[in-house]
């Protein structure tokens, strides 16, 4: 069977000094997204919805454990996002299916709740007009 669930994802974020970082190991959990604009162009005349595509977008959330050891932990990565304005290239694989896009992560957010664990999300959003592929 060809089908195949979500396990080994290889996760790759460019530090602010743009060299790749995999950091899978740290990452818990991520949502992805590559939607496209969409524009109503329905004229008064029809009786259903016409649409043209437009943009294509990208948007890409990893949450993961705290880890601050290594130069290439998830805490390295990310901790330059308050201070830099780069854009970073992430690199998702899955049983060798890759999707690549340059993004613009606005946040760094480490959250401690009751229980006492140390956790962290970076939100990101395409960054420069190139489309986001598959390959």
């Amino acid at each position: 069977m060809a089908k195949q669930g979500g396990m080994a994802f290889a996760v790759a974020v460019d530090d602010s000094g743009g060299t790749p970082r995999t950091i899978s190991n740290d990452i818990t959990n991520q949502s992805f997204a590559t939607p496209r604009g969409v524009q109503d162009i329905t004229g008064v005349d029809k009786s259903a919805i016409e649409r043209l595509l437009l943009l294509a977008d990208m948007s890409y959330t990893p949450t993961g454990v705290f880890n601050p050891t290594a130069t290439t932990s998830s805490h390295a990565v990310f901790r330059t996002v308050p201070s830099t304005s780069v854009n970073r290239t992430v690199t998702l694989t899955i049983a060798s299916q890759v999707l690549a896009g340059e993004l613009l992560f606005s946040d760094y957010q480490l959250t401690r709740p009751q229980d006492g664990s140390l956790g962290w999300s970076a939100p990101g959003v395409l960054a420069d007009g190139a489309v986001p592929t598959w390959a």
